[in-house]
């Protein structure tokens, strides 16, 4: 049996990706997938995932047209590019939080009462590596995922008892539209073999390998995964920095 079968999702960010990979594989498991960005695009949903007008609507047109929802992978987000602390202005700052942690609250906000009323449901929100520790992304693109990872876990207590789940998803380097600058110039300066070369794994991870992450926390078989951030990033953040000199590899 599909793992989603009969259930109701909305996915953010659904135009490229980590985001339209979710939608394919959600599709795949029995899932009805409303599919939503702010870039326009075949079976896709025009929203804003920081405009809380276009949220509440987004929300609203699900339940009405489906029934109900049951997921919400709350993905949609922008990098603002790695300009330093001291050449951003607010403006930036504003715009960065805005989708990428403002739009994750606005997807629990009017989501989760509607998961309670279905009997429970699970909320997916991406964070990033970028979240945990410095030198993964912008200051203030490491700021909003960082407080992706502290919402997560605050919205878990707050919905006690609802059997609303909420957890987040924290990548690592993967190929995406956000990364695609990184992943081009490696490949130009033919040096794609040193993509991803801190990791363990020594590669970068493909939106499908984020996508089956999300299908396992919107499943049943997390059904006691609650305030948790799953790191997805070939083990990038597990340990400092090191020269390989020094440590080496075991074989």
């Amino acid at each position: 049996m599909p793992r989603l079968e009969g259930k109701v999702a909305i996915v953010t960010g659904a135009a490229s990706g980590i985001g339209q990979a979710t939608a394919d594989l959600f599709r795949s498991e029995g899932a009805t997938v409303v599919a939503a960005d702010r870039a326009e695009g075949v079976d896709i949903v025009k929203v804003d995932a920081g405009s809380e007008p276009e949220v509440e609507q987004l929300v609203q047109q699900t339940v009405a047209d489906h029934g109900g929802i049951d997921i919400f992978f709350a993905n949609a987000g922008i990098s603002g590019g790695l300009a330093g602390l001291f050449n951003q202005s607010p403006a930036d700052w504003e715009d960065i939080l805005r989708v990428n942690l403002i739009g994750p609250w606005l997807a629990i906000k009017h989501a989760a009462p509607h998961m309670k009323a279905r009997g429970g449901g699970s909320i997916i929100c991406t964070a990033s590596v970028a979240g945990i520790r410095a030198g993964a992304g912008g200051p203030a693109y490491s700021a909003s995922k960082a407080g992706v990872i502290s919402l997560v876990k605050t919205a878990a207590v707050q919905l006690c008892e609802s059997n609303v789940r909420v957890n987040a998803i924290c990548p690592g380097l993967i190929e995406t539209g956000m990364t695609q600058g990184i992943y081009d110039m490696a490949r130009a300066a033919g040096k794609q073999d040193m993509i991803g070369q801190l990791n363990p794994l020594r590669r970068g991870g493909e939106p499908s390998e984020i996508a089956h992450a999300a299908l396992f926390l919107a499943s049943d078989e997390s059904s006691y995964v609650n305030g948790h951030a799953l790191v997805v990033d070939g083990g990038l953040s597990v340990s400092h920095p090191f020269t390989r000199q020094a440590y080496g590899c075991t074989f």
